[in-house]
């Protein structure tokens, strides 16, 4: 599979995606937002900085929101990471949170996690591993150990416990090789009891649905991969699919998408909208341009912050100040029990 880019999809193009979201026959968001005293929405505070490290990446899923693959050749320059590095330095950010496309494609991968460490030994650094990345190449094979030495919390993405419906959202055999890597894992202490080392894992349905409740899922996730492959985790997560990007596009060609948006609205949670991602933290494009969630970066929605729009030219009152930017995909994180980058929100 290719890249909606790569085929000059027009869904690759952000302002395509947002002319359709704007044209949807559906609330505005900020209406929602109005009668709870959420608009204009505000930050509580910058705790996660969420860095896109580029949007190279060996799988070619069909949901995603980046519209990552092998084809894409966006990768976070040293210089730009360095400017990261002077703000995690100069700022009490306790969460570094990884993500790409495949973030440990970038070749400047292990040398950022090195000087963050240097920086900061204690805080939280996060990496959303595919998995599958393990087994790539040889000279990723040496992941979980590095992971491990550097004390990175693991979070992974694995649609189900089965393989049918893990391939059809990721790729042909691409379950097994999680199930191998998930392994490898476990076996350097990921994910089991008493070592330290977080392992969790990442739900999004399969179709144009909810996901069910997180901790019921959560139970049943453990139990079977217990079970089946003696493979152990510490929480799995829930997360709603955006509707952007490949899953927009699905969403389009499978004549669900307006459905699935009334679908969001009718189960709007004002619980949900007061926890959105958004509130506590500030997204990094590969490109070091800010936006307020990763799903706005890919609209090409930067903060609405004018002397403080790239990472060169961070100002942490006026990020902390700002007014979030939303639109009607933002309904994605309020459906239901909510969805963020961490799982559900309410």
């Amino acid at each position: 599979m290719k890249s909606l880019k790569a085929l000059a999809n027009p869904l690759s193009e952000p302002a395509f995606e947002l002319e359709i979201l704007e044209n949807s026959n559906v609330d505005r968001f900020e209406s929602k937002l109005d009668p709870i005293g959420l608009f204009p929405l505000k930050p509580t505070q910058i705790e996660i900085l969420q860095l896109n490290l580029g949007k190279m990446c060996n799988q070619v899923c069909k949901h995603c929101h980046v519209d990552a693959g092998p084809d894409r050749k966006e990768i976070m320059t040293p210089e730009t990471m360095q400017a990261c590095l002077d703000v995690i330095k100069n700022h009490q950010i306790n969460t570094i949170d990884l993500t790409g496309g495949a973030p440990e494609m970038n070749p400047h991968f292990r040398w950022f996690i090195e000087k963050i460490r240097e920086i900061n030994s204690e805080c939280t650094i996060i990496v959303r591993c595919n998995l599958t990345i393990i087994l790539a190449n040889p000279k990723y094979h040496d992941l979980p150990d590095f992971f491990k030495k550097h004390n990175i919390e693991v979070v992974s993405s694995l649609p189900y416990f089965t393989a049918m419906k893990t391939d059809s959202q990721r790729g042909d055999g691409v379950f097994d090789k999680s199930i191998k890597a998930l392994q490898l894992l476990n076996q350097v202490g990921y994910g089991v009891s008493g070592t330290g080392l977080i392992l969790n894992l990442v739900y999004n349905p399969s179709g144009a649905f909810l996901p069910p409740a997180q901790e019921a899922l959560e139970l049943e996730f453990k139990k079977k991969l217990k079970e089946r492959f003696d493979i152990t985790f510490n929480s799995l997560f829930t997360i709603t699919n955006i509707p952007i990007s490949r899953f927009l596009e699905y969403l389009i060609r499978s004549e669900n998408y307006e459905a699935y948006m009334e679908k969001l609205i009718e189960n709007f949670n004002p619980g949900a909208a007061a926890n959105v991602m958004c509130r506590n933290t500030v997204s990094v494009g590969w490109d070091g341009y800010l936006f307020d969630c990763d799903f706005n970066q890919m609209l090409d929605l930067k903060v609405n912050a004018e002397n403080s729009q790239h990472i060169s030219d961070w100002d942490q009152q006026s990020l902390t100040e700002r007014e979030i930017v939303v639109n009607k995909h933002c309904f994605g994180c309020t459906a239901g029990s909510g969805s963020s980058c961490g799982g559900s929100t309410a």
